[in-house]
């Protein structure tokens, strides 16, 4: 890691790609421990990363033993930004400052707008089950496929007494009749 520079609330760095040592996370750069404790606040770890001067993607922060911390890289990300284990990235931190620290889709906004019920249940759940329903109804790009989905998550969050069963879940993903 080279030196940092602190900039109107973004830390920039330069770290190495380095394979993961476990079979969940395929790829981390190293955060800087100092950096790192500013970013987090309270129980917050979000950031916006930017690397080698890409556009700006939400992740967090993961502490990595010994009190060292890492960004995990997923395979998609390095693919479209051509790097692979051992490159040097230039690194750009700040902190995610958004609610949900992951965009909420049009078509689920709209439905805790018309479903009090629905949007309490949502918001009743731990921050990291609502980032995974995020992740869920966002990560589709068709309009109609995200509104489906977004009603099958609600649906199923009002079903379950606002518990998560994620195979049932996936089964109302496939085919939102059930």
């Amino acid at each position: 890691m080279k030196t940092i520079h602190p900039s109107s609330e973004a830390y920039r760095f330069t770290s190495t790609l380095e394979r993961s040592d476990n079979r969940l996370w395929g790829c981390h750069f190293r955060v800087p421990a100092h950096v790192a404790n500013r970013l987090i606040e309270s129980k917050s770890r979000r950031v916006l990363c930017s690397l080698n001067g890409s556009s700006e993607h939400q992740c967090a922060i993961l502490h990595h033993g010994n009190g060292g911390f890492v960004i995990t890289v997923n395979k998609k990300l390095r693919d479209t930004l051509g790097i692979t284990f051992g490159m040097d990235v230039r690194v750009s931190l700040k902190k995610d400052r958004s609610d949900y620290g992951l965009p909420v889709p049009e078509e689920l906004a709209e439905i805790f707008n018309q479903d009090e019920e629905g949007n309490t249940i949502f918001h009743a759940l731990t921050q990291g089950k609502q980032r995974t329903l995020l992740h869920i109804v966002g990560s589709v790009k068709n309009s109609e496929k995200r509104l489906s989905r977004a009603l099958a998550v609600i649906k199923h969050l009002k079903a379950n007494s606002g518990k998560i069963n994620y195979k049932q879940l996936n089964a109302m993903l496939r085919d939102p009749r059930r």
